[in-house]
């Protein structure tokens, strides 16, 4: 559904210009570019379309923008339709005799081939415009609202006295097929699913062509907002849902309307985009996925998104990550301003396979909340391999198919870095013939690898065009991916191997605080290693905090690791542990508790009394001035709150082990932590 209520303000005054825009530069700058691809997923042409616009976007960031229109005779209706009404309108506008076609700033009334349109491109780039574009978006999450905000200043004058305004939804990351005859874009490809991106999704504007704005002289702003309701589904039949962390807008100034014989986009740009609720306190998740890539061991690190919607500044958020039933807990401290985003980490052990981690921020500013989000987190099964040398040398048999020139495959450190790769092979002759090719390639040791091997046929190594396969050995012939039924895999198919050396005999104890103050403490922590680690450190902590501040380390003739810090706050529980790194691997020793001073004394830090610490059943808690006390877990998270007038009981029957932080309040405002025990 579109709604359409737009507010017009022409002001010629260059003077009244400067004290009105907001957001549009009042400069001369150079032509932006607009490039509208129209495309189809069954055109096997048309991703080396969407490479070549991809690569003139990264190449010049905040200048050229994609619109792929999916229009004409290779657009399905098919999951995912991603055909429009505003698209096929555009589509007809111009004369298009095949596909991938584009028009670059609509500078011509005929589609070009893609081999024309970066030079096209350059050229616009290096034109003067006419006007500057600019503007916000704010999408209320609650009800789908987005009020748009665009500005138009003309630096010089257009050439006709009335131009068009148009500003288009485009979403990201929706997956489904695509025809990919030679592998053109290989990047976009995730498992057999092809990554859509700059989709058109629809016109907000009036008409697909704009709305017209003048006047259109040197010295004019134009303001024009719009309410627009984003839909949930856009598509009929098999619609693509409107995911809101995958959509942006774009919008474009063009001299004329559809139905000239020419009709170029002076510039255009992306609008600036928030989310925002009319609340005090409203965070939201943005996203949940799995960080650091591929790797040979179950702890995977979580990435949760999260951004500020309220109108006032977040400083404490607690986030629970839910995944097959356990629960792991994000702790968070600092400042988050409206509409300011944040990314928080954590680890948690995944089984072998893909789940939903679902994420709940359920405390912001000490006030009880419930925002969720969920994103796909996976483990891969590995095949494992130790080595008492530097690499191990394994052999890939390949058994291709007839279209050997479609197969290609990689192996890939977990940085990254390519360490092998091959392909294609050649066509052969028989419709079902095959061929053995045998390949080597080294993998170092402390390395998980990843194995991907990549078929442009989408149909594997198999079947009709005969039985291929792969398989993989060490030096002694032993098979660790792979067997002789395992060519029928579609367009990909992805192994991790762990390849481990020599493992460090690596054993850290306790750490010890001591010269602990109101900003400083030493470290130092017993290491057991026959030889020199790369580095040595310790990681310290609040408990209310989830990131902790690294110090730096060294170690003493007599095998400790020392350190020690002046960045710590007054009154404060902290949480150490000593680590060393050898070989590229992070030993930890056991975490210590230990609390910062409270700056100067008052009655109650005197007469203050805790007993009996541990306790199996009630902790007394006894101070001049005392007037209430709260209880938190080692977590952070506050599990009971007890008024009091000079003196308090804390029941800890409900409580289970472990160590708790008890916030004493005084009369005066005085508030001191405490750490207690429960041992039952």
């Amino acid at each position: 559904m579109k709604k359409f209520t737009f507010a017009l303000t022409a002001l010629l005054a260059f003077s009244f210009s400067l004290k009105a825009q907001q957001f549009v530069s009042t400069d001369p700058t150079n032509r932006n570019v607009i490039i509208e691809e129209f495309t189809g997923r069954n055109c096997g042409y048309c991703p080396d379309g969407h490479r070549i616009v991809n690569e003139l976007m990264a190449s010049n960031p905040g200048r050229v923008w994609g619109v792929n229109i999916h229009a004409g005779g290779y657009a399905v209706t098919s999951y995912p339709n991603m055909i429009t009404p505003d698209g096929n309108t555009i589509h007809g506008g111009f004369n298009i005799s095949g596909y991938p076609t584009g028009v670059v700033n609509r500078s011509t009334p005929d589609g070009q081939s893609r081999s024309a349109w970066a030079g096209m491109a350059n050229t616009q780039m290096s034109q003067v415009s006419e006007c500057n574009v600019a503007g916000m978006v704010v999408i209320n999450p609650e009800n789908r609202m987005a009020t748009i905000t665009v500005e138009v200043y003309y630096t010089g004058n257009s050439t006709v006295s009335e131009n068009y305004l148009t500003v288009a939804m485009l979403q990201d990351s929706i997956l489904g097929s695509q025809a990919d005859y030679g592998n053109y874009n290989p990047t976009q490809w995730v498992g057999n699913q092809y990554v859509h991106t700059h989709i058109l999704r629809d016109v907000i504007t009036s008409s697909a062509w704009g709305d017209p704005i003048s006047p259109t002289t040197q010295g004019t702003l134009i303001t024009r907002t719009y309410e627009y309701e984003i839909p949930e589904v856009i598509g009929s039949p098999n619609g693509v849902n409107v995911d809101l962390n995958n959509i942006f807008f774009l919008a474009w100034v063009a001299e004329r309307q559809q139905g000239n014989a020419y009709r170029p986009i002076l510039t255009g740009c992306e609008l600036d985009m928030v989310q925002g609720v009319d609340a005090p306190i409203y965070p939201s998740v943005t996203g949940v996925m799995q960080a650091g890539g591929n790797t040979c061991s179950h702890t995977k690190v979580i990435e949760v998104g999260v951004q500020n919607l309220g109108y006032e500044t977040i400083t404490s958020m607690t986030v629970e990550v839910e995944l097959e039933g356990e629960t792991t807990t994000i702790s968070w401290e600092g400042e988050l301003p409206q509409y300011a985003g944040e990314k928080l980490t954590t680890t948690i052990d995944v089984p072998f396979g893909t789940y939903t981690a679902n994420v709940n921020i359920v405390e912001a500013n000490g006030t009880p909340c419930s925002h969720q989000g969920s994103g796909s987190i996976s483990c891969i099964e590995w095949a494992d391999l130790e080595t008492e040398a530097d690499e191990v040398e394994l052999r890939l048999d390949l058994m291709q198919d007839k279209y050997g020139a479609q197969i290609t495959w990689d192996v890939t450190a977990s940085d990254g870095t390519v360490l092998a790769s091959g392909g294609p092979y050649i066509t052969l002759a028989g419709a079902t013939s095959t061929q053995l090719n045998i390949e080597y390639f080294t993998v170092p040791a402390d390395e998980c690898a990843t194995f991907h091997i990549h078929d442009g046929g989408q149909n594997g190594i198999c079947c009709s065009y005969g039985h291929g396969y792969y398989i993989i050995k060490d030096s002694e012939g032993n098979v660790l991916v792979g067997d002789e039924d395992n060519g029928q895999f579609g367009s990909d198919a992805y192994h991790l191997i762990s390849v481990r050396g020599p493992q460090a005999n690596v054993s850290i104890g306790a750490t010890e605080v001591s010269g602990v103050n109101y900003n400083h403490a030493d470290f130092a922590a017993p290491l057991e290693y026959d030889g020199y680690p790369d580095e040595v450190g310790f990681e310290c902590k609040k408990v209310t905090s989830s990131e902790p501040m690294i110090i730096n380390g060294f170690l003493n003739e007599f095998r400790n690791i020392l350190g020690f810090t002046d960045e710590l706050e007054p009154s404060s529980i902290y949480m150490v542990k000593a680590y060393a790194i050898v070989n590229g691997q992070t030993y930890y020793g056991t975490e210590t508790t230990f609390q910062t001073w409270t700056e100067g004394l008052n009655e109650l830090a005197a007469s203050l009394k805790l007993y009996p610490n541990p306790t199996s059943s009630v902790l007394n808690i006894e101070g001049e001035g005392l007037c209430s006390v709260e209880v938190y877990n080692a977590m952070g998270q506050r599990v009971m709150t007890i008024e009091a007038n000079g003196s308090v009981k804390v029941d800890t029957e409900m409580l289970s082990n472990g160590m708790y932080v008890a916030r004493i309040h005084a009369n005066d405002g005085t508030v001191i932590n405490r750490t207690f025990s429960v041992a039952k």
